[in-house]
């Protein structure tokens, strides 16, 4: 049987869509193309432009969208939309859309991964059996599993990003206090690991560092995204201060990501998203981000067997989302990782 699909993988910055064709159970990207979200009203009107550039029939559709999906319905917490499954089924003309979170888009993606689109930062103990996790960090910061049923994995969706930062340094309580004044007596883990998440840190040790910001960092900052001016000063050697902002971001990542392999028993596996990762693999496998990752007391030797992996294939979601939409559709079996 032959489909046509069309996929979305909808952040906070960038809104990704793509057309796949499903021949004989087998996905086959035809076209991609990257939009920037925030110059838009809505997904509506991005799909539209889409559409009007490519305008074959799909059979159809799914949508992965950076917020909590109830109903068919979401209302991203980092753009002013609302994206509704129903508004856009009567838009492309189809009996009905899935609008799944973007992690669990993710989630769906991982088992068609090759070798070559992940890179190691725990080996573990890659043969064993059990559920997996992933963990994203970009605009914000997004959490899904996979529940192993002893045959296959089920993507879920989560929102541990939005969950209480807990610190483990004397730092990183300072860090706390700091948060507190700034956003209200909730601080969650995306106010720390996401890439405003790292402009948090960076303006938390400014205020505490005993030398001036220098001038030619000031302009860059006052001019260009903060999060990528202090991660490339930091892997650049231009500035201890980016360089210490960004080993705290990493300490921080590893440790939830380590919180998030704990809460699913993530013993198949525990896998790095996002758009940031692979921008700073280098450091993630410097040693501070499993070290924190593997810090939880007793447990430690568990933590140490779990396999972690950076993704590096930045069309995992889109493509899980295709995915998706074929499995929902019956097209398709579900592949263990």
């Amino acid at each position: 049987m032959t489909a046509r699909i069309l996929a979305g993988d909808i952040g906070g910055t960038s809104t990704r869509l793509g057309l796949f064709e499903l021949a004989d159970g087998a996905l086959r990207r035809q076209v991609t193309r990257h939009f920037p979200s925030r110059e838009h009203r809505g997904l509506e009107e991005i799909v539209d432009r889409f559409r009007s550039a490519y305008p074959e029939p799909v059979g159809l559709a799914c949508f992965g969208v950076a917020g909590p999906v109830v109903g068919g319905r979401a209302a991203t917490p980092n753009l002013p939309w609302v994206v509704d499954g129903a508004s856009l089924a009567r838009e492309l003309g189809l009996a009905g859309v899935d609008v799944i979170n973007d992690l669990e888009a993710n989630a769906h993606g991982i088992p068609a991964l090759g070798p070559e689109d992940t890179a190691a930062l725990n080996a573990g103990s890659p043969r064993a059996r059990g559920n997996a996790a992933v963990i994203s960090a970009g605009t914000g910061l997004g959490e899904a599993g996979l529940y192993w049923d002893g045959q296959r994995h089920h993507p879920f969706a989560c929102e541990g990003g939005h969950a209480d930062f807990s610190p483990t340094s004397d730092e990183e309580i300072d860090l706390l206090r700091h948060l507190r004044a700034k956003f209200g007596s909730h601080v969650s883990w995306e106010r720390v690991v996401s890439g405003p998440g790292l402009a948090n840190i960076y303006e938390f040790l400014r205020g505490r560092a005993e030398e001036p910001e220098p001038d030619w960092l000031h302009r860059e900052l006052a001019s260009g995204d903060a999060p990528t001016v202090i991660s490339r000063a930091a892997l650049d050697g231009r500035s201890a201060l980016c360089s210490r902002a960004l080993d705290l971001f990493v300490s921080a990542y590893g440790g939830e990501a380590g919180n998030l392999a704990l809460k699913a028993m993530a013993l198949r596996g525990v896998y790095v998203g996002g758009g940031i990762a692979p921008k700073i693999l280098a450091r993630l496998r410097a040693g501070a981000f499993m070290e924190a990752f593997a810090n939880k007391g007793r447990l430690r030797p568990l933590l140490e067997a779990i396999p972690v992996r950076v993704i590096t294939n930045d069309e995992t979601a889109l493509l899980g989302a295709a995915r998706c939409a074929a499995l929902r559709a019956s097209l398709i079996s579900q592949s263990a990782l």
